[in-house]
């Protein structure tokens, strides 16, 4: 396989390629955080490349491509660092589910990249309805045999650790001041507020007074702003996460080779980065997609590398992570990905 296109900056890398061209090529224990979304074995088809993980004959093919990757994933993570693989359960071809997010954390167990926490993502069920077009989830079937009706499946963002001691703390020394979601606080909180102080604050008006009064609060202890984002973010729940909420991926799709084509949320993808990295450094994906896994990092002060196999995403990728920079103040930090530019005698890239 070779590298078809390449942009290289001092924020950011990313490849127009087979991320099991690429991964080999970074150095061992030179990434902080990877943040991803496999491509769900068969779920979708996103092209019609026989690369494409999405184009396993079987689930026994996937998972043997895909233990290829996290074996790289794990090498290239730093000790005590984070992965974040964020999966469904998945239909198999009798349409009963197969427990895809067991398999994934079963194969991260073999590379001692340790299972420790696992979120879910609430979905609306008539914008899963909407989106998806699944049957099972009209009405009429609960009216006509509720046998064959299913719920709106939830995501899932596991997380693994690589053993090891992680030698540099992610911290947060003010706390957290940005919050990505759609209710940064919850009725009860508000009414807890307004019986402490005297208030008569809603839901709104009351988060606008914290923005106020703590943005510049540099005491994380005592930054109410900070304990109210946390208390969502701790929640082993999101069920405040903004599903339209991603980058533009229209003009990337081609109706001749795949069936469907959603990027992650970006307030999935900002809250793993502000929770698990500090600034400047390295966030990984190797599925990029339209580069959403690369703009978020970019936008809140790190570096990533992204990997994308399919053309047009790589292309739509490039329009939007070229937006990052203004979505927030970055941090300029130069000269990071230098030795990243792969050897043109191993690998063919235009750059």
């Amino acid at each position: 396989m070779k590298v078809k296109n390449q942009i290289i900056s001092d924020r950011y890398a990313i490849y127009n390629g087979d991320c099991m061209d690429v991964l080999p090529t970074l150095e061992d224990s030179s990434v902080d955080l990877s943040i991803y979304s496999p491509p769900f074995a068969g779920l979708y088809n996103y092209s019609s490349d026989h690369r494409d993980f999405s184009n396993c004959d079987s689930k026994e093919q996937f998972l043997e491509q895909y233990e290829f990757l996290i074996a790289e994933i794990a090498r290239v993570t730093k000790p005590g660092r984070i992965t974040a693989v964020h999966c469904t359960d998945v239909f198999d071809n009798s349409c009963y589910l197969w427990d895809f997010p067991s398999e994934i954390i079963k194969l991260h167990e073999k590379y001692k990249m340790h299972y420790r926490n696992r979120i879910t993502i609430w979905k609306e069920p008539l914008k899963v309805r909407m989106r998806t077009m699944v049957q099972s989830l009209m009405h009429k079937f609960i009216v006509e045999d509720a046998t064959k009706c299913f719920t709106a499946m939830p995501d899932y963002v596991l997380i693994f650790t690589k053993a090891g001691e992680n030698e540099t703390p992610v911290t947060h020394p003010h706390g957290f001041k940005r919050y990505f979601g759609a209710t940064p606080i919850l009725k009860n909180i508000v009414q807890a507020y307004n019986n402490a102080n005297g208030t008569k604050f809603d839901e709104v008006s009351l988060w606008a007074h914290l923005q106020d009064k703590f943005a510049f609060h540099t005491d994380a202890k005592t930054n109410k702003l900070s304990h109210y984002i946390w208390q969502r973010y701790a929640s082993s729940v999101w069920d405040d996460v903004r599903i339209d909420n991603v980058l533009p991926f229209r003009d990337a799709k081609e109706d001749d080779d795949e069936k469907h084509v959603h990027p992650l949320q970006l307030d999935v993808i900002d809250r793993l980065v502000e929770m698990y990295s500090n600034p400047n450094e390295v966030v990984l994906t190797p599925f990029m997609g339209v580069g959403s896994e690369v703009y978020s990092p970019i936008s809140l002060d790190r570096k990533a590398i992204g990997i994308e196999l399919k053309d047009s995403y790589f292309k739509q990728a490039i329009q939007n992570v070229k937006l990052a920079p203004e979505r927030f103040a970055a941090t300029e930090n130069a000269g990071l990905f230098d030795s990243l530019i792969l050897d043109a005698e191993t690998l063919e890239c235009t750059v």
